[in-house]
């Protein structure tokens, strides 16, 4: 089994402490700007940022649904640590200062691949599938805070 690793970044025209409050609160704005590839969305406990335990449905392809339970931890300023507890899954937000009024926010994905020929395509395609779905949700993130 190889890793599988999808990473994605934008610049973002509001203040870092204002992006991460954004990304960290589950029980408001994640669930205004998550877009269609994810269903089901609850906030089990919690709901801002450490110690929130959130459920997902993730579709990445037509046939391909990941059921996702996630744990939320703020290892450090900044960042914010998705484990997906029904998976190898793992998630790293990380929002930094990138100028006057503006963020670097940048989502990193890793998780454990299939092995043989179903490895080598998913670790070819699937970071590509995963990187527009958080393009997707960075662009509704950064609608959301430079209204």
């Amino acid at each position: 089994m190889a890793q599988v690793e999808a990473t994605t970044e934008r610049i973002i025209a509001a203040d870092a402490e204002t992006v991460f409050d954004a990304l960290a609160d589950y029980s408001g704005t994640r669930a205004k700007i998550l877009p269609e590839h994810f269903s089901e969305f609850e906030v089990r406990e919690g709901g801002d940022g450490e110690g929130t335990l959130v459920h997902w449905k993730l579709q990445a392809t037509s046939k391909r649904i990941r059921d996702c339970l996630l744990e939320v931890t703020e290892p450090t300023d900044g960042q914010l640590v998705e484990k997906d507890r029904n998976s190898s899954m793992v998630t790293t937000w990380t929002v930094t200062p990138a100028g006057e009024g503006k963020s670097k926010v940048v989502v990193s994905t890793v998780w454990n691949g299939a092995g043989g020929i179903g490895g080598f395509f998913e670790k070819t395609f699937a970071p590509k599938g995963l990187g527009r779905i958080y393009d997707a949700l960075l662009a509704n993130l950064a609608a959301e805070v430079q209204k």
